[in-house]
C-alpha cells in the first residue's frame, strides 16, 4: 500500500462559515491572504495586523507558516485553519511553538455534506 492515509484529492477548501464567524467574532480579520482568487499572491504581499490562514493543503502549507512567522516579527497575528498533520517536520518546526485548537470531529468544506476525509486544527499565531 502506497500513498498517505489522510491525503485529499484538493488542496483547496473553503472554509465553513459557521467557523469563520467563530473566530472573527474571537479576533476581528482585517485580511485574508488566502481568498478564492487564483490571480492572488498572498505570499508575495504585507498581511494586515489581523489575519485569516486558510493555505492550499499540501506542500505549500510550510510557506504560508513561515511567511506568519515574518508577519509577527513584525506584530501581526495569524489564524490558520490546517489539516492535523502531526507527524509532519513542518507541523513540529512551525506550528508546535504557537497555540493549537484541535477541532472535534472532521470538518464539512464547500457547505459539502460529507467531511473531509482529514482532521483540522486552528492554529494562532501571535505578535
Amino acid at each position: 500500500m502506497s500513498g498517505y492515509i489522510n491525503k485529499s484529492a484538493r488542496d483547496d477548501w473553503k472554509t465553513p462559515r459557521w467557523l469563520y464567524e467563530q473566530l472573527n467574532a474571537e479576533f476581528e480579520f482585517d485580511f485574508d491572504p488566502c481568498p478564492p482568487n487564483p490571480q492572488f499572491d498572498g505570499l508575495a504581499v504585507s498581511w494586515g495586523a489581523r489575519n485569516f490562514v486558510n493555505p492550499p493543503y499540501g506542500r505549500p502549507i510550510s510557506d504560508w507558516l513561515k511567511k506568519a512567522l515574518h508577519e509577527r516579527q513584525i506584530g501581526n497575528l495569524s489564524v490558520f485553519l490546517i489539516p492535523s498533520r502531526t507527524d509532519t517536520g513542518w507541523w513540529h518546526d512551525y506550528v508546535m511553538p504557537h497555540e493549537v485548537r484541535f477541532l472535534r470531529g472532521r470538518l464539512k468544506f464547500d457547505d459539502g455534506a460529507n467531511p473531509a476525509p482529514f482532521a483540522s486544527a486552528v492554529v494562532v499565531i501571535r505578535p
